[in-house]
C-alpha cells in the first residue's frame, strides 16, 4: 500500500497547530507537538517542494521556540532560511524565515533578536497580500527580547 504522503504531512501539520493553539499543554502534548512537526517535515519531504521544506523547518522551529528549546529553534530557522534563499522564496514565507530567528534568539535574549526582528519588519512591505502583511506584522509585534 502507498501511502499518502501530502495527506499524512498535512494533517501532521495542522494537528501541530492545534496543539500551539492551545493555552495549556501537558508535557506529553508538547513532546506529541514536536514529533508532528518533524513527522509533517519528513512526509513533505518526500512529496514536497522547497517551499514545503521552508514551511515544515519554520513550524519545527516554531514549536522549539514556543517550547523555549533555543538551540534546536535557532537551528531550524537557520535551514528555514537557507531553503527561502536558496530557493527565492518570497512575500510571506521571508518574512517568516527571519521572524522564526527573531523568535528563536528572543527565548534568551540574544542580541541578534534585534538583527532579525529589523530584516523581518523591513519585508513587509514586500507581502502582496494586506492580510498576510497585518497578520506578519502582528506576529512580529509579540516577539519579546
Amino acid at each position: 500500500m502507498l501511502m499518502d504522503h501530502k495527506k499524512i504531512a498535512i494533517q501532521l501539520f495542522n494537528k501541530t497547530w492545534d496543539l500551539l493553539d492551545l493555552k495549556e499543554r501537558t508535557q506529553t502534548q508538547d513532546i506529541e507537538m514536536i514529533h508532528q512537526a518533524h513527522a509533517s517535515l519528513y512526509h513533505w519531504m518526500q512529496v514536497g517542494t522547497p517551499l514545503e521544506f521552508q514551511r515544515g523547518e519554520w513550524m519545527v522551529s516554531h514549536v522549539y521556540a514556543e517550547l523555549k528549546m533555543q538551540e534546536s529553534a535557532i537551528f531550524h530557522a537557520k535551514r528555514c532560511l537557507q531553503l527561502t534563499i536558496d530557493n527565492d522564496i518570497d512575500d510571506f514565507d521571508l518574512t517568516f524565515a527571519y521572524e522564526a530567528l527573531a523568535r528563536a534568539y528572543a527565548i534568551n535574549h540574544d542580541p541578534k533578536t534585534k538583527e532579525y526582528l529589523n530584516l523581518a519588519y523591513d519585508s513587509l512591505s514586500q507581502i502582496k497580500n494586506d492580510g498576510d502583511r497585518n497578520y506578519a506584522k502582528s506576529q512580529l509585534d509579540n516577539i519579546k527580547f
